[in-house]
């Protein structure tokens, strides 16, 4: 469910791209934020990254749909809108030149020592994509969405990973299998399943819910931590 409070960055447009930003851009340390579906006009995700802001990162959350994200839907009734159709609109082809041009735009503008991006559901597997090609420093998913066993394969760098215990998008099944392969590549990696919650938890939640809002501070916090340990 939508999140309310008052957010503390803004919306710009950068490099033609309009884009969330948020904390001090002075900062040597960015996070590159990769939305849901929802995007980045959905208070959930601006908050987030005003909280990473608030760790002393500048967070840039581009537009990855130029402004056709899906309006706010809860999980149970995303069945009634045509979501492949919309997913066939933002394709890899679509997307992956959004999301390669304003992080090349940040390496240019800001020069920072460090790269880390995160990326919620849709956003998880341009993070995926990113590490393997090196492009970052670190990354952290959340119940992430279409990530392939082949881009997992070429993940080296440092990794983590918040998942949902009830998600058919990305079920045990493939928790394991994505495990096998970051320890077979020798990967630096951290994997944690949250009890009682689904697809969507780490983002968008009813805080009245305690295991739901439990399960979606704490993956907060580990990525945090795990971004603390590996940006440098």
């Amino acid at each position: 469910m939508p999140q309310e409070g008052p957010v503390t960055g803004e919306i710009i447009d950068y490099h033609g791209i309009q884009t969330y930003v948020s904390g001090d851009k002075t900062s040597k340390k960015v996070i590159f934020f990769l939305t849901d579906i929802f995007g980045h006009v959905l208070s959930n995700a601006q908050l987030i990254a005003d909280d990473f802001a608030a760790q002393g990162y500048y967070v840039v959350v581009p537009d990855l749909f130029e402004g056709d994200a899906i309006p706010w839907t809860p999980f149970e009734k995303l069945g009634e809108i045509d979501l492949p159709g919309w997913l066939g609109k933002h394709s890899l082809e679509v997307v992956e030149p959004i999301v390669e041009k304003v992080l090349g735009h940040i390496k240019e503008d800001f020069a920072p020592t460090s790269i880390g991006a995160i990326g919620y559901c849709f956003g998880a597997k341009y993070v995926v994509r990113l590490l393997g090609d090196k492009k970052i420093d670190a990354g952290a998913i959340a119940h992430p969405s279409f990530v392939t066993d082949d881009e997992v394969e070429k993940v080296t760098l440092p990794l983590i990973i918040s998942a949902a215990q009830i998600d058919p998008i990305f079920p045990l099944a493939n928790r394991v299998k994505t495990e096998e392969i970051l320890t077979k590549n020798g990967a630096t990696f951290e994997i944690t399943v949250y009890c009682g919650v689904v697809h969507g938890f780490a983002c968008r939640v009813d805080p009245t819910i305690a295991i739901a809002k439990y399960a979606k501070e704490r993956a907060f916090f580990s990525q945090v931590a795990f971004f603390a340990e590996y940006l440098k």
